[in-house]
């Protein structure tokens, strides 16, 4: 749940397609796997026909990573990548590169073929729908921040949740290496007689205004509750509740505390300190984490002068949940290594006021992002096919239901 990591799901299939290369010079994508001991991981090099380059590792990231071509000709590149202190050198065989990759002081063969990265998705969700949906904005002018959205209504529908998510800036959807987990979600509570509002983080998709570098969780939470009070006014609607996944889960007990919702379903949300969950994760993450101590990562986190992490960091969640008298579905995955399922399970089994109604519940080989996993690291969210596990997506509607 660490801003700087925020990331993803389970994953895919890579499927090759094929691109043509353009005999006078190399262009075009190549796709590979390299080895890298515990993981392997794709890695993507686009050459565009300027002669530009980007780099991407998609299970690890969205993001096109520019490359510094040093050398290109018909058959032959090398390029350096200085956000990742790597390079490349590969020799054109047939429609594969064959090569190097270098990066940390350490070589690793890779060989790239000539084709673009085509992920499996089953779960993607697309038209005909069978229930409306409309396009709505709504304000916080606290922040003087638009944030606009997708409102799905199915008929009759007379409970509705706006959707959190969790930290960083994401679209309505949630989308993250192929991946649209909240569209997933609104689709199967749509067709189980619930509606949902996801929108755009601000500053993001269609949303405008609101301050992101120096905002913090608190000010992500006023987002949220201006669409309850925008849903609120939607004379359909009996009942509000918020779903929050990650730092979305930490919001949705700010709104609980402040009675702003009828129900809340957390998705990995926090139950802990930041500090705690920072630690963990650190852990968790890495063998050698395990030497790590609470002073040396808050000096860590202090030292990048972020005042998301910093509040994150400080951020103590016990006083809300304790506030929070609406009945609550709290869900983890017991392979999440974001979020520990049972540190912060735990403390919300303490802390939460008794409540017939209330239902937390750990998954067995689910990680952050409710996919069946083999290992939960985030190394894994773009290589798994699943977007969100039936099962829960099951349990979330018949908790609802029942209410």
């Amino acid at each position: 749940m660490n801003k700087n990591i925020k990331q993803f799901m389970l994953g895919a299939v890579a499927l090759l397609t094929a691109s043509t290369i353009n005999a006078q010079s190399l262009n075009g994508s190549f796709v590979g796997k390299l080895n890298a001991g515990l993981t392997k991981l794709t890695i993507v090099l686009n050459i565009a026909d300027d002669g530009t380059a980007t780099m991407e590792s998609p299970d690890q990231t969205d993001q096109k990573i520019p490359a510094k071509v040093d050398f290109l000709s018909k058959d032959s590149v090398a390029v350096s990548v200085a956000m990742l202190r790597a390079s490349y050198q590969g020799r054109l065989v047939g429609d594969e590169l064959q090569g190097t990759f270098k990066q940390a002081g350490f070589s690793l063969p890779l060989n790239l073929k000539a084709g673009t990265l085509e992920r499996r998705r089953p779960q993607a969700v697309t038209a005909p729908l069978p229930y409306p949906t409309e396009e709505v904005t709504f304000r916080n002018e606290a922040d003087s921040a638009t944030l606009a959205g997708t409102l799905s209504v199915p008929a009759g529908a007379k409970t509705v949740l706006i959707m959190v998510s969790g930290s960083g800036q994401q679209n309505r959807d949630e989308e993250l290496m192929g991946h649209r987990p909240f569209a997933v979600i609104a689709d199967y509570l749509a067709r189980h007689g619930i509606a949902t509002l996801r929108y755009d983080d601000r500053a993001t998709g269609q949303s405008v205004g609101g301050d992101v570098a120096n905002a913090t969780s608190e000010d992500f939470a006023r987002d949220a509750a201006a669409g309850i009070d925008f849903l609120r006014k939607d004379k359909r609607f009996k009942k509000v509740g918020v779903i929050g996944h990650s730092e979305g889960g930490l919001i949705a007990f700010m709104l609980g505390a402040q009675k702003k919702v009828d129900f809340i379903v957390s998705l990995a949300g926090p139950g802990v300190c930041g500090d705690s969950i920072l630690l963990k994760q650190m852990q968790l993450g890495n063998p050698a984490g395990q030497e790590l101590t609470m002073e040396k990562v808050r000096e860590t986190i202090a030292a990048q002068h972020n005042a998301w992490l910093n509040y994150f960091m400080s951020y103590d969640p016990s006083d809300n949940i304790r506030n929070t008298k609406c009945p609550v579905l709290a869900v983890n995955g017991k392979k999440d290594v974001q979020v520990d399922a049972e540190m912060n399970l735990g403390a919300l089994r303490r802390l939460l006021p008794k409540n017939k109604k209330n239902c937390l519940k750990a998954y067995d080989n689910m990680n952050h992002l409710f996919q069946h996993c083999t290992t939960g690291m985030p190394g894994e969210y773009g290589q798994i096919e699943e977007t969100f596990s039936e099962e829960v997506l099951k349990d979330i509607a018949e908790w609802i239901a029942k209410l």
